[in-house]
């Protein structure tokens, strides 16, 4: 059986973090993501979809990502049920992400204090042609996730 989902999407809020009572970080959160296609009235669409992941990529995530970043995530489809406080049960289906993908630039944040000689980390320029038009992006070891 095949199990596979991959979105591309904008989260709604910032990454809610917990921790279990054993330490495992796991961050729940919502993306949402706009339909391929236009409705009737030729309005886009959007769905939110409801979202966890697990452990240091959960920690990376809401380190790096917050409300409004487009992120891509790639995980499945899981399905579980509670009873809530009426005892009632409550069926939930979410998208339990195996990992993610930062799809937009880190801000640029300006500083009085510009030059070589004020920068205290070592920066690497690498060359995206898909998204930058060609132009060198300056890439700080801080903006990885890893």
């Amino acid at each position: 059986m095949i199990n596979s989902v991959a979105l591309n999407g904008r989260l709604t809020r910032d990454v809610d973090l917990r921790y279990t009572t054993s330490g495992i970080a796991v961050g729940q959160f919502t993306l949402a993501v706009d339909r391929r296609f236009k409705s009737k009235s030729g309005n886009r669409e959007t769905d939110f979809i409801s979202c966890q992941i697990w452990r240091k990529s959960a920690e990376n995530l809401a380190n790096y990502a917050h409300k409004g970043s487009l992120i891509g995530i790639e995980g499945r489809i899981q399905t579980r049920t509670y009873d809530n406080n009426q005892g009632q049960k409550v069926y939930v289906t979410e998208v339990i992400a195996d990992n993610f993908s930062l799809l937009e630039p880190k801000p640029v944040q300006q500083t009085d204090n510009v030059g070589p000689a004020n920068n205290q980390t070592t920066q690497s320029t690498a060359s995206h042609h898909s998204g930058n038009n060609g132009k060198p992006i300056d890439v700080n070891d801080d903006d990885l996730p890893f």
